[in-house]
């Protein structure tokens, strides 16, 4: 069914980082029913005729004519840089600044909806983490790995944000691993012929694909939606079984080898995995999703074997 603002017409939607993967998938499932405009700095290809692209960074005062020009209604952001190697002064840029920005046009131009995607990996992989953690656990992700250190100040302000402005209904997603036909850190690792494991451990894994992460999005979208949420996929299994079933031959190696080799491997740009990354594979971080299945009635369509037969085709072409 369209959506229809308080005003008759179609709902419009913003989203931000319209041009990754998950951008163009939120993109073509919204545009069905919203009025969807797209911000990124990158080109965007490949999108359906109703969509108006604007190619702007979103730190950038160009933005705020997006939000004059159009009525909006809600506000889908997306655009979060989580690249290991750019610069910690311009993730800070990017991801917090760029953020604010946007959340001030919100509040200046009255959007009624913003959705904000997170990670589940603000909670941090770690031997002591409850079996599965609630939205009201710590997050702890930062602590070793200084990338997720801006994912959580911005969930944090994104928090804070929620209660300063209870006139906006403000949700922010914390889905768990995110695979299928993208590019990201878990989608690489495992379509790797060998990839490199722990020797002695074999960590419970939470695996979404993006289509539900998309479907979540869509369901946070619904009028008196508002809150955290995490958002998961089928029911978690051993890291061994995924790579079994993807037919992979994985290599067991000790701790401080694996480390020492992926050091060199990062010094010398032989790999996109820090050395901290190596928790993921070592120390359970499961979610507990039961509010989002209750409250926002989500259910998850991709069993296991839809998501590992998405992984081998590999991310979508630009």
């Amino acid at each position: 069914m369209t959506k229809r603002s308080r005003r008759g017409r179609k709902q419009r939607v913003v989203i931000t980082g319209i041009g990754g993967n998950l951008g163009r998938a939120v993109a073509r499932r919204l545009h069905r029913h919203y009025d969807v405009i797209g911000i990124d700095r990158r080109t965007v290809r490949h999108m359906p005729k109703d969509i108006e692209i604007e190619q702007v960074d979103i730190r950038r005062r160009r933005v705020e004519d997006v939000f004059r020009r159009e009525d909006i209604d809600a506000v889908v952001h997306l655009n979060i840089m989580h690249d290991p190697r750019t610069r910690q002064e311009e993730h800070h840029q990017f991801n917090i600044v760029g953020t604010q920005k946007i959340f001030r046009l919100c509040a200046e131009h009255r959007v009624q909806k913003v959705v904000v995607l997170s990670s589940a990996n603000v909670y941090g992989p770690d031997p002591r983490n409850d079996q599965f953690l609630s939205e009201e656990a710590a997050l702890m992700g930062g602590q070793k790995f200084e990338a997720i250190r801006d994912l959580i100040a911005l969930d944090m302000f994104c928090n804070t944000f929620f209660w300063r402005h209870p006139e906006i209904e403000t949700v922010i997603l914390r889905p768990v691993h995110i695979v299928g036909r993208v590019n990201n850190a878990p989608s690489k690792y495992l379509r790797l012929e060998n990839p490199p494991t722990i020797l002695g451990f074999d960590p419970m894994v939470q695996l979404i694909h993006v289509e539900d992460v998309v479907t979540s999005i869509e369901r946070a979208l619904t009028p008196g939606i508002r809150g955290v949420f995490n958002v998961a996929g089928p029911s978690p299994v051993p890291l061994s079984f995924i790579l079994d079933e993807l037919g992979r031959k994985p290599r067991p190696l000790p701790e401080p080898m694996l480390k020492s080799m992926l050091k060199t491997a990062w010094t010398l740009k032989l790999s996109d995995w820090p050395v901290p990354e190596l928790d993921h594979i070592k120390y359970v971080c499961m979610v507990d999703d039961s509010l989002v299945r209750s409250k926002l009635g989500f259910e998850h369509r991709c069993d296991l074997s839809a998501i590992l037969r998405e992984v081998e085709k590999g991310p979508y072409s630009r």
